[in-house]
């Protein structure tokens, strides 16, 4: 019977374990701008702000391939069109990590991650950005956003 009981509390806390890992509140703050550089011509930047102890992984990490990387989808809109890719922008460290095969590089602090675009007239460009943050001891699991930029 104290075999059971024991049991029975027991229970719980197997259910609550895998609760913990969603406990750490997104050390990161977004914020969207659309910087104008000509009549057709436009900045998307995507700025973001990491708490101290933070960092996201570069664009091009290095390491053994199983860092995640920020990734940017933008909704099909047949009034723009993507020059290039998008570009960082930030204090980028490169160094060699436990745990990690070969060296990686990550940012930390302030990052802008900015895409160029020409546009054909008045538009809202939508999409959807991903990313992970890690700090010295863990890494959270990815993190999907949409995101909006209106274009006048």
């Amino acid at each position: 019977m104290k075999l059971i009981k024991s049991f029975l509390l027991f229970i719980p806390v197997l259910f609550a374990m895998p609760s913990f890992g969603q406990m750490i509140e997104d050390p990161t703050t977004w914020n969207y701008e659309v910087k104008k550089k000509s009549a057709t011509e436009y900045q998307l930047i995507f700025h973001v702000d990491l708490k101290s102890g933070w960092h996201i992984w570069s664009l091009k990490p290095g390491g053994d391939g199983f860092q995640i990387v920020p990734s940017f989808v933008f909704d099909k809109n047949a009034k723009v069109k993507m020059k290039g890719k998008v570009i960082e922008k930030g204090h980028a460290t490169t160094t060699v990590m436990d745990g990690v095969d070969g060296k990686v590089t990550y940012l930390s602090g302030k990052i802008d991650y900015v895409q160029d675009i020409v546009v054909t007239g008045k538009t809202k460009i939508v999409g959807k950005h991903e990313y992970q943050v890690c700090n010295d001891k863990l890494c959270l699991a990815p993190t999907t956003k949409s995101f909006s930029f209106d274009i006048n």
